[in-house]
């Protein structure tokens, strides 16, 4: 996999994953048992995305 596709791919899990984990936390005060599982989801979107960072960071050049 190219070191640009995994950039991207980080970023977009980091920074849709805490989109989903702060709906998750709204929908959770007013629904309850839908806010949880979107908060769980988006937490390890973002957890896999700080994950590739560290993967992006080991990978030798274009």
């Amino acid at each position: 996999m190219k070191t640009s596709t995994v950039g991207t791919l980080t970023w977009v899990l980091i920074y849709g994953g805490l989109l989903i984990a702060c709906v998750g936390i709204a929908v959770q005060r007013s629904a309850g048992s839908l806010g949880t599982p979107l908060l769980i989801g988006g937490g390890v979107a973002a957890a896999i995305g700080f994950s590739l960072i560290y993967v992006r960071s080991r990978m030798k050049g274009d």
